[in-house]
């Protein structure tokens, strides 16, 4: 973008996280730690529901599966490149890789939004309609959901970026951030800004996050009601089991997206975005294959029918 004494800015240049150099050194291997975990974590879910035909069948671990896949593509969009920016420091990055950051990064956020509210969807036919559920939420709905979902998160920043993206840049050109997000970006913008943070809040705000969380809102909402009134002393325990940890992926997603834009102005803004930025790209992901899988019952019945299965593999006679 052209600056205003004709020169053009090809690059940013990202101050990440800003720690001393022994600092950066242990973040380095406590985040590749995470990430790698992470990874490990997503692979196990997906290849658990992809051989256990049991699983397979199911619409939620439909849902769950495709989940870990967004999961493993959200981390991967920043945690590698924040990796390498703490290794090495004030990382430059050009003016075209930035903005494909920012929309595949916000892309995979609005989608993770949208599988969310599939999830609570899910939810609320299983309990709510259950002779209807069957039908409603076949193997082919559910793929047609997942579809959707991608659809609409990566459709719904196409305008921001392309917005922001045709602004011009007047300098600096340092990002306070380990990842190009559109509120440094818009800050070193020349006005006029236009309709540029308008359409990025509108989006991402009332489209993105606010409907989808009243959404969710009002789907488990009615599903407690429904848990509540049921006579069924067992299956309403089973089920608000499922239901809470549902909630407790909720909390964490929407919390940590909410805090990042009621923090306060100046310096501490930085700070203070940076650290939930770095809980909702990192943590969040490492925690939610825990919460929703790797705890059910379900999966670790389907993972101990898959080393029992390869435990009866017969091994290979060694030549002699």
């Amino acid at each position: 973008m052209e600056l205003a004494n004709g020169t053009i800015v090809e690059e940013f240049i990202l101050l990440g996280l800003g720690a001393g150099q022994q600092k950066r050194f242990l973040l380095l291997i406590f985040f590749t730690g995470l990430y790698v975990i992470t990874l490990a974590e997503n692979i196990t879910i997906i290849m658990l529901v992809r051989v256990d035909a049991q699983l397979a069948r199911l619409p939620m671990y439909i849902l769950l599966s495709n989940f870990s896949w967004l999961e493993m593509c959200y981390v991967s969009t920043t945690v590698p490149r924040m990796l390498f920016d703490l290794t090495f420091p004030y990382g430059i990055i050009s003016f075209q890789t930035c903005f494909l950051q920012f929309y595949i990064f916000f892309s995979l956020g609005g989608t993770e939004c949208f599988f969310l509210s599939a999830m609570a969807l899910d939810r609320y036919l299983a309990i709510c309609q259950p002779l209807r559920y069957p039908q409603i939420m076949s193997p082919n709905s559910c793929y047609a959901l997942v579809a959707a979902c991608w659809v609409l998160g990566f459709l719904l920043y196409i305008a921001p970026v392309t917005l922001i993206s045709k602004l011009s840049f007047c300098g600096p050109n340092i990002v306070d951030h380990f990842l190009c997000d559109p509120r440094p970006l818009l800050s070193l913008a020349c006005p006029p800004l236009r309709k540029a943070p308008f359409v990025c809040q509108f989006t991402m705000n009332v489209l993105v996050i606010v409907g989808n969380f009243s959404f969710v809102l009002l789907s488990y909402g009615t599903v407690i009601l429904t848990l509540m009134k049921s006579s069924s002393q067992g299956s309403r325990r089973k089920a608000s089991s499922t239901i809470f940890f549902h909630l407790v992926v909720v909390t964490l997603f929407y919390g940590s997206v909410v805090g990042m834009y009621v923090t306060l102005g100046g310096e501490s803004q930085s700070d203070a975005a940076k650290t939930v930025t770095v809980f909702y790209t990192t943590v969040t992901p490492l925690l939610n294959p825990l919460i929703y899988c790797l705890r059910n019952d379900k999966v670790k019945e389907a993972l101990g029918r898959l080393l029992r299965r390869r435990g009866r593999w017969p091994r290979r006679k060694v030549a002699t």
